[in-house]
């Protein structure tokens, strides 16, 4: 090998009630990867344990639901691998082998461990302190290049890195003597001349990255808020979609003219930035139009163009998930695909690390 094949992994937790945030902040933006790289995009159900079991059926429902989610924004599973993280046993295994590389100060850092886990941190699962590592063996049990991310996940890319860069550091006469490295673009004293694991690279979504609660414009958009009116879910309807965007959170003043005048209005931001995702526009060509209106004006044209976009593909959501079938099917059929890829690294991986081969 000369070279890294370029690839893309990503991946969205089975915990239920997806919302637009998901669509416009990930699934949206993944949809035309596939026709530029190898794309791998997983459905990470041993992430949505580490805060709690749900039960069974909660969680095959919401595995399936994320997996009709993908195909319905546009993931096809004939260009990109579709699968749930579970069955490829590779992610579980080389979590274990990164437990043991990254070190506790890596993890004490991590800062979403510490919003989730709140005040009663000696409470919280070892997985939920430890699942970074599991999202570094997720991306690197396939030694994909490019992940995309947020900017909630930046922090957890790097550990990844940081994580590749001490596996490759550490092993690095392993590596070689077993002619199992790839030349490091950018060698230097901290990285060897030849690496097993890329330093993945982060791909940087556009405009509305991140979408906020239409409560609360200061915070992220999020299946966990109590209140449904804080986020539009995918399996909405459109009197519900009509419904969330008339009581969405404003302020009395008109929309501005010029993108500077959203500074310190987060509800008026916002709405034109979920706007402007769902036109495929700008914030500036969204207030070219509405500068200048009221949110009276302005709320019912979001309504429309949020159910003119969703609807057809919450349609497809419902077909899908009523007949289980063909997505169990398009899940098997990504599985032995993932495995066929990951199968062969955690191979290597254990040849460099010296564990016995039982033949």
């Amino acid at each position: 090998m000369t070279a890294f094949k370029p690839r893309v992994f990503s991946g969205v937790q089975p915990t239920g009630n997806l919302h637009l945030g998901n669509y416009l902040g990930a699934v949206s933006r993944w949809v035309p990867l596939q026709d530029q790289m190898e794309t791998i995009f997983c459905v990470v159900d041993l992430h949505a344990i580490t805060a709690g079991f749900p039960s069974s059926a909660e969680l095959q429902g919401a595995t399936r639901e994320v997996t009709a989610a993908y195909i319905a924004a546009g993931i096809d599973p004939k260009k990109s691998i579709i699968f749930n993280q579970s069955q490829v046993r590779e992610h579980a295994e080389l979590a274990w082998i990164f437990n043991c590389v990254a070190r506790m100060g890596w993890l004490n850092r991590m800062t979403q461990f510490k919003e989730k886990a709140g005040k009663n941190k000696e409470n919280a699962s070892v997985g939920l302190f430890a699942y970074p590592n599991l999202m570094a063996a997720d991306i690197l049990a396939y030694r994909a290049t490019h992940v995309p991310v947020g900017d909630d996940q930046k922090q957890h890319l790097e550990l990844t890195r940081d994580i590749a860069t001490k596996f490759n550091y550490d092993f690095a006469e392993n590596i070689k003597e077993l002619g199992l490295g790839v030349p490091n673009p950018t060698p230097s004293p901290e990285v060897p001349d030849e690496i097993f694991f890329p330093l993945t690279e982060p791909m940087i979504a556009g405009p509305a990255t991140r979408i906020m609660s239409l409560r609360d414009g200061t915070k992220k958009m999020s299946k966990s808020d109590p209140s449904d009116l804080s986020r539009i879910n995918l399996t909405d309807d459109a009197d519900a979609i009509a419904k969330k965007v008339k009581k969405a959170k404003t302020d009395p003043e008109p929309l501005p003219s010029e993108v500077d005048g959203l500074k310190e209005r987060p509800e008026a931001d916002n709405l034109v930035g979920i706007y402007a995702a769902l036109a495929g526009q700008s914030k500036e060509e969204v207030l070219s139009e509405f500068g200048g209106q009221q949110f009276s004006a302005f709320k019912p044209a979001l309504s429309d163009l949020a159910v003119t976009k969703l609807s057809p593909m919450t349609d497809e959501m419902r077909r899908l998930t009523a007949e289980t079938s063909e997505i169990d099917a398009i899940l098997q059929d990504g599985a032995e695909k993932a495995s066929a890829i990951a199968e062969p690294v955690l191979k290597d991986v254990r040849r460099i690390i010296g564990f016995l081969e039982v033949r």
